[in-house]
């Protein structure tokens, strides 16, 4: 009887280090190790229409994914980088500030650009009906069958952070589609956003719900990846971010945007400041918004998983 409890424990001990997801990780920032990271998550999009789903960074803001870091990566997946429009005031709410800015930070020499919602919009489908009912993404998402979800790790001032689920949610979201999160189902267009803001919990699970949305439109084709530099307080959509206290740390990347948010989360949450490189305002950003909760309701709704193991390709 004995044996055969050990044997159990054993078994579930080993099922527990399988659950574990991969996040793959580098202390190099470069083009060279973006694809190296890419390759090493051994999901290949190899004969797919690709989207780059990356934010093309609000005008006055230095901090956004710069084209020449980028570039290696795009042109290995054959890949177009996609956008939305915004909902709020700025230089990249109509389609004709947003072409702009984009040529001005450089995009549209490296690759081709697709503004998803500049011919309307469309729903798909969500599994978390809590707050919302579909979600409201940009018509020429079905152009694609495979996405690199290329995300700008840092901070945001509404949502905490933002990372991969933020990317894949609000991101991918056209204009209305973003008002529909941010109000938690209350209205679907842009106009009045603002004066239905949902409570702070309500517009985080939406989120995860959208986000949740995206991922299983493409299903086992799609990735994600953090780039940890240049990490300000202030989202890519803020015209004046504060500015940068951290040190640029590296990129992470994993087929489960849960365990590579949390990786992320936990890196900021666990590192020892020292000279330049000050994680408080970062940490005081994140809780003063409860972001770890978009995390924790995209676990619970079955997203991607709280437990991950680090794989670091520097040691290979």
């Amino acid at each position: 009887m004995k044996k055969v409890i050990l044997a159990s424990v054993a078994l579930l001990a080993a099922m527990s280090v399988q659950a574990q997801s991969k996040v793959y990780m580098t202390r190099e920032i470069s083009p060279e190790a973006l694809v190296r990271i890419y390759k090493a998550l051994d999901r290949p999009a190899d004969g797919h229409r690709v989207a780059v789903k990356i934010s093309t960074g609000e005008a006055g803001n230095p901090n956004y994914l710069k084209p020449t870091l980028i570039r290696n990566l795009v042109d290995t997946v054959h890949g177009t980088i996609v956008e939305c429009n915004t909902a709020y005031a700025g230089k990249r709410n109509s389609f004709e500030a947003h072409w702009q800015t984009i040529h001005e930070h450089g995009f549209d020499s490296i690759a081709p650009v697709d503004l998803m919602d500049e011919e309307g919009q469309m729903k798909i489908p969500v599994r978390d009906r809590r707050h919302i009912k579909y979600d409201i993404v940009g018509s020429h998402l079905p152009r694609y069958t495979y996405m690199i979800n290329l995300a700008h790790f840092k901070g945001h001032a509404m949502g905490g952070y933002g990372g991969v689920l933020k990317n894949a949610s609000i991101g991918v979201a056209s204009a209305d589609g973003k008002s529909y999160i941010h109000t938690a189902g209350k209205i679907n267009t842009v106009e009045g956003m603002w004066d239905n803001i949902a409570p702070q919990d309500d517009f985080l699970e939406s989120m995860a719900a959208s986000a949740q949305a995206v991922d299983d439109y493409f299903g086992d084709n799609i990735v994600y990846i953090n780039v940890m530099n240049n990490m300000s307080v202030d989202c890519d959509c803020a015209a004046h971010p504060s500015d940068v206290l951290l040190s640029d740390y590296g990129i992470l990347a994993s087929t489960d945007p849960v365990a590579l948010d949390k990786a992320c989360v936990d890196i900021i949450f666990n590192m020892q400041p020292s000279e330049g490189n000050d994680n408080a305002p970062l940490i005081e950003r994140i809780n003063s918004r409860h972001g770890t909760h978009t995390i924790d309701h995209a676990a619970a709704i079955g997203l991607g998983s709280l437990d991950y193991v680090i794989v670091d390709l520097d040691e290979k």
